[in-house]
């Protein structure tokens, strides 16, 4: 018998106070067909009422995905990673019209893991001295949930060692997504993009006696689907939808319905991108491109490094010795960015997003190159929260934990900063309206406390000024040719940081239009290497 079902049969699944888990990465994997039956029918009805949401990865591009869930009613708690691209839902947390919590992606990932066999939780070191310890702040993110008893995370003792425990949270319906399904559920994932952790939900789901459902563009039937290829197993699926318009409600990402070089199914040529304008971003991403080294695992943030790490890498010839990495389990090729970040043209691999956390936790990238909203004194960042404004810290505090070298790119202020070079000199033309780096954060996302009692490489890089975490705290090492330390720098930070005794310039070459020509001392730094051996 099949198990082809309407979304109707979704919707009465749901009851009032259920807890639904979706799974997606911004629009990559995305149910639109069935996210879209739940809005109209409690548009419609006012039903399903009071669920608890949870999700790994942002699922949304401003519009669409669990932005489409986001109505005072339908959802009472949320519980994700990330809300970056989700304008509607960060409005709903910051005016407490829902219960709050943001836990890091991969420890929701591996949560999910957990509840799949039983387990009353995930214990890890991740998130520790950051907001989401609960000495901290406890992942608890408005006054809704701050003054709620629930504890979705504790501090936990193992043989000595302080962790976090992260504790279940029962589900009752899942919503997962793949390509094509049999008659009997087999869900294989071939026009996706990545493979996220739908089996896990679906198998956590199934552990608490829920239901899932699977959203997917092709019906075939028993038996023709090869059985290395089934991503979840038709023993885990309640219901299959399928979807009507997948140009609209199945895209493989918000950009574009389909392309198989990002699936993987073709490898298709590629050229050297034109090089990037030179401004306050490239500049920055000069300076962090220095740090890397031949043989490197990158992992990129969003924002500055995505957008501009790759093109410079690709302009100065080095990214044939590069293997870059993004936590939705891509591997290699050419990374995406914008609403598209999350998969990659050409890739080498994709795994499943739990098996690329696993590494992030265990080995640790090489290096991470991550964004930066404010630094303090200490060292700490915060990019998961903006003056009144809820981000989240999505998959940023499992990566920088435990990389073993992370570079903050960043420009120094922001909000109308302009500058100029000219022969190899930084000029600011007009500054920024917004300090960047404070007295205290106000969200410690990145705990330079943690990082210095694990001897871990840090260095914060603006268009300026590069600053690095010593024992002393945040440390200036390097100043931008043409810039007025006093003035330019100091003046305009809360703290006074400690500047170092070998004050050093910033390389010219990163200030002039031609690329900068370090493709030979990239390629060298092994050679010095087993010289140093």
């Amino acid at each position: 018998m099949s198990k082809v079902v309407t979304t109707k049969e979704v919707i009465s699944a749901l009851k009032e106070g259920d807890t639904l888990s979706t799974v997606g990465f911004s629009m990559m994997g995305a149910s639109e067909t069935i996210l879209k039956a739940i809005e109209k029918n409690f548009e419609n009805t006012g039903m399903p009422r009071n669920l608890t949401l949870i999700h790994a990865a942002g699922q949304s591009d401003r519009v669409g995905g669990i932005e489409r869930l986001a109505k005072p009613g339908l959802v009472k708690k949320i519980i994700g990673a990330h809300w970056g691209v989700a304008p509607t839902w960060s409005d709903l947390i910051h005016n407490n019209e829902v219960e709050a919590y943001c836990l890091p992606q991969g420890q929701l990932v591996h949560l999910f893991k957990s509840m799949a066999s039983g387990k009353p939780g995930n214990f890890s070191k991740v998130g520790l001295g950051t907001f989401i310890d609960p000495r901290v702040e406890g992942g608890r993110i408005n006054k809704l949930s701050k003054e709620s008893e629930d504890s979705l995370v504790d501090i936990i003792d193992i043989k000595g060692e302080e962790f976090l425990f992260y504790n279940s949270v029962p589900i009752d319906v899942a919503v997962i997504r793949g390509t094509t399904a049999d008659e009997k559920g087999n869900i294989t994932i071939e026009e996706e993009g990545v493979k996220l952790e739908s089996l896990a939900v679906a198998q956590a789901a199934k552990a608490n006696g829920g239901k899932v459902f699977a959203q997917v563009k092709y019906l075939v039937k028993t038996g023709t689907l090869h059985p290395k290829e089934v991503t979840v197993p038709g023993m885990h699926v309640d219901g299959i939808i399928i979807s009507e318009n997948p140009q609209e409600d199945h895209r493989l990402t918000s950009s574009f319905a389909y392309d198989p070089s990002y699936a993987g199914n073709l490898i298709m040529p590629t050229s050297s991108s034109e090089p990037l304008t030179l401004n306050a971003r490239k500049i920055i991403g000069r300076r962090a491109v220095m740090e890397l080294e031949p043989g490197d695992v990158v992992n990129l943030g969003t924002g500055i490094p995505g957008d501009v790490v790759g093109p410079i890498t690709d302009e100065e010839r080095m990214n044939g010795e590069l293997t870059l990495s993004i936590e939705s389990g891509a591997i290699g090729g050419v990374p995406a960015g914008g609403l598209d970040f999350g998969i990659t043209k050409n890739p080498e691999a994709i795994i499943e997003q739990g098996s690329k956390f696993d590494y992030y936790h265990g080995s640790g990238v090489d290096i991470t190159f991550m964004g930066m909203a404010e630094a303090d004194k200490e060292g700490n960042v915060n990019v998961s929260k903006f003056g009144s404004r809820v981000v989240g810290c999505g998959g940023f505090i499992d990566i920088t934990q435990f990389a073993k070298q992370t570079v903050f790119c960043s420009t120094f202020t922001s909000g109308g900063l302009k500058i100029s070079v000219n022969n190899g000199e930084l000029r600011i033309e007009q500054e920024g309206k917004f300090n960047k780096f404070l007295d205290n954060v106000n969200q410690i996302t990145f705990s330079g406390k943690f990082a210095r009692e694990n001897n871990q490489p840090v260095l914060y890089v603006t268009e300026r000024a590069v600053f690095e975490l010593r024992e002393c705290g945040l440390t200036l090492t390097e100043t931008a040719p043409g810039i007025d330390i006093q003035t330019e720098i100091l003046d305009l930070m809360e703290f006074k940081p400690v500047v170092a005794d070998d004050l050093k310039l910033m390389d010219t070459r990163i200030f002039m239009e031609q690329p900068m020509g370090i493709a030979d001392e990239f390629f060298n730094k092994n050679e010095e290497f087993e010289s140093d051996k």
